[in-house]
């Protein structure tokens, strides 16, 4: 069975909080979604709009941020192919906490809070998996609060190059490359400093020979361990 919108024959197959179902609970699944394609910088939902939705990533990237006091962007996650969000409020009346808004050219399938319930009440594991992702991303925001609270600068940009690299690293000869799917202004955003001192930082690591920056878009970590020293500094 083919989704309109997807590339993918079972796009749900795609999600890990359905990676153990078969074949027919799949398609079972995908008769039940919805469709969406969203635009580079398009928004998904406005903070405050009632939560009525899951959606799942078949292709594309989406960040989930809010406003600081002073008006500056905060982001809270970047989700890509396979993940989900607006989960938290999908099993009690709610509204979104945040902003959600598309990266890159991005497709979704959705669920609605009401057919989300009937799946968790027919295949409880699913609601265990969901579970087990919120409270991943539940430590990863306390972690990035302390780091936003407790951490210089230059840590700060060390342990999101270290985060890149867990994350989008690949193996080389000569260490680990790191794809960006980050602009200089998206890091800034999720570690609250300004564009300009990103730069400074990544050249500065780049010299110290830590580094090597291939233009906006591709970074490789050449010693760990000597970038790992600077979260203790």
């Amino acid at each position: 069975m083919t989704c309109d919108r997807c590339t993918d024959k079972l796009c749900a197959s795609k999600v890990p909080i359905f990676s153990n179902l078969s074949r027919e609970e799949l398609v079972e699944i995908i008769a039940m979604t919805g469709h969406r394609s969203y635009h580079k910088g398009e928004s998904v939902f406005l903070e405050g709009t009632n939560a009525a939705t899951l959606y799942l990533i078949n292709v594309g990237k989406i960040k989930l941020y809010k406003y600081t006091k002073e008006g500056k962007e905060q982001i809270l996650h970047i989700l890509a192919d396979g993940d989900f969000f607006g989960e938290l409020n999908l099993l009690k009346e709610g509204t979104y906490g945040f902003y959600a808004e598309a990266m890159a050219e991005t497709r979704v399938c959705t669920l609605t809070k009401d057919k989300l319930r009937n799946l968790i009440l027919k295949r409880p594991e699913i609601g265990l998996k969901i579970l087990e992702v919120v409270s991943e991303r539940l430590l990863k925001l306390e972690n990035l609060a302390q780091n936003l609270a407790t951490n210089d600068v230059e840590t700060r940009i060390a342990q999101l190059i270290l985060d890149l690299s867990k994350e989008n690293g690949r193996n080389i000869d000569r260490g680990i490359e790191i794809k960006l799917s980050l602009t200089r202004e998206d890091m800034s955003n999720y570690i609250g400093v300004a564009r300009e001192t990103i730069s400074r930082k990544l050249k500065k690591f780049q010299d110290e020979g830590i580094i090597e920056v291939i233009g906006n878009k591709k970074i490789i970590l050449l010693d760990e361990e000597r970038l790992k020293g600077h979260l203790s500094l």
